[in-house]
């Protein structure tokens, strides 16, 4: 191995049946998703989604981190939830495993008190469908003749 030793931690998110794993890593600031920078993320109006964890903790922690996420599977909104919670809980990693224990509690207590979304994932799941009807609690109409 290297003389030095690279700093990285890798984190999920996952929201319905996407998600995320950033690779969170020293370096210059940079935030991929999918190769491409943070700005560019569609749909535009849930930039705001992704940038919630920047804008609790503040970008001057980010700007010695460089972060890389992959998002597969679900909707583009679910996709932006898991991208949002990788990111968060990346950055509460990284702080508990090369920074101190106080760091991270700190991270952590801003990131719940904002949303406790950024760090729990949201355990609800589609109802799968059963016979005798459209849908999982929907039944085909009754007719008597």
């Amino acid at each position: 191995m290297s003389e030095k030793e690279l700093k990285q931690v890798r984190t999920f998110g996952k929201k319905k049946n996407a998600t995320a794993v950033a690779v969170c890593q020293s370096g210059n600031g940079l935030i991929r998703v999918n190769g491409k920078p943070l700005h560019l993320i569609e749909p535009e109006s849930m930039k705001s989604k992704v940038y919630e964890p920047l804008f609790i903790l503040g970008a001057n922690k980010f700007k010695d981190l460089s972060i890389r996420v992959r998002v597969t599977g679900g909707g583009a909104m679910a996709q932006v939830m898991a991208v949002r919670m990788a990111i968060a809980k990346a950055v509460v990693a990284y702080a508990q495993k090369y920074l101190d224990e106080q760091t991270k509690r700190e991270y952590k207590e801003l990131l719940v008190s904002y949303d406790k979304g950024l760090i729990v994932s949201d355990s609800r799941r589609c109802e799968p469908k059963k016979f005798g009807g459209r849908g999982a609690r929907a039944r085909f109409q009754k007719s008597y003749r």
